[in-house]
């Protein structure tokens, strides 16, 4: 199955470079299971009503070394739970990348994203023309290509499906 564009609002930009994604929920909550209590604690420092305005098919966008630190889950988690169909980010913690690429989630680095987008305009990500484009403003930016296998990781929606469909011989 071929790899879908990207295309959505951006729901909110992460300005600081090296962000642990566990701010997300906040550390405290790290441990909590329970998908429902996780996206209802989402972003709450940030935007209080994120969970109100945020729709099905929204990005956000990070800075450099986005997911820094200990590759957690449950913020993501509660991100996807809440419409958030993929990040686009300056650069990506490898810890980070490579965890969420394997859970089938869609990542775009994108040197100069932040310069290109503001809040709530609206982006496509054009996995084969290689650009992420600002639909609000007419501006785009081309990104570093995905590595072969994280695209047929994200083709296949994740590590599981992918080693289904490609078992080894």
């Amino acid at each position: 199955m071929p790899l879908e564009n990207l295309r959505g609002r951006v729901a909110f930009i992460f300005e600081e470079d090296d962000f642990d994604v566990d701010q997300i929920v906040g550390v405290k909550n790290i441990k909590i299971q329970d998908v429902e209590e996780l996206a209802a604690l989402a972003m709450r420092s940030y935007d209080p009503d994120f969970a109100k305005v945020v729709k099905p098919g929204d990005v956000i966008v990070g800075g450099h070394n986005f997911g820094y630190g200990h590759p957690h889950y449950p913020p993501m988690r509660a991100l996807r739970h809440l419409g958030i169909a993929g990040v686009i980010a300056e650069s990506f913690s490898p810890g980070y990348w490579r965890g969420e690429i394997s859970m089938g989630f869609p990542q775009c680095s994108c040197p100069g994203i932040r310069a290109l987008v503001s809040r709530w305009d609206e982006v496509e990500v054009d996995w084969d023309a290689g650009v992420v484009r600002n639909l609000t403003r007419g501006r785009e930016l081309p990104f570093e290509p995905l590595a072969k296998a994280d695209r047929l990781m994200l083709e296949a929606g994740g590590l599981v499906p992918y080693l289904k469909q490609y078992p080894a011989n």
